[in-house]
């Protein structure tokens, strides 16, 4: 059932990652100009493409993995494949901004850095919930 409260954490971890890096800056440059993971499609680098593709694919995951409450295996697996990612997501990001031109002269990380983190928080919560319904499923199945 879509009720269930593993959807409300799958549909905020698709929030987070797929409208809310269009909100919040990842870093600010040394020259000024505010960096949006939207902002990585016209570097030439392919690590900085690879920040919102990433951004983009654990939200279609967490979509996914709303539309698979009959499956809860499936939904299971899923949320963790999601937590990879957001884990490479986060590595990443983390690569990225320790390697900014002018890291030594000024230090300015966005909020957006700290996106995966809540992703992840929010996925591993929505997984606690589909392993708890899926052992009162087993539960009930043993009775019968």
């Amino acid at each position: 059932m879509i009720q269930r409260i593993q959807t409300i954490y799958l549909l905020l971890a698709a929030i987070i990652s797929s409208g809310l890096i269009f909100i919040f800056n990842l870093w600010i440059k040394v020259d000024g100009t505010v960096f949006f993971a939207k902002d990585a499609f016209s570097t030439d680098s392919l690590l900085l493409k690879l920040i919102p593709i990433l951004f983009i694919g654990s939200a279609i995951l967490s979509l996914v993995a709303i539309f698979l409450f009959k499956n809860r295996q499936l939904q299971f697996v899923l949320g963790r494949l999601n937590i990879l990612t957001n884990l490479i997501l986060l590595g990443l990001l983390i690569y990225q901004s320790l390697n900014l031109s002018g890291e030594t002269l000024v230090s300015k990380k966005g909020i957006g850095l700290i996106l995966p983190i809540i992703a992840i928080i929010l996925l591993v919560m929505a997984n606690k919930a589909i392993k708890k319904d899926e052992d009162l499923v087993k539960s009930v199945d043993r009775l019968r």
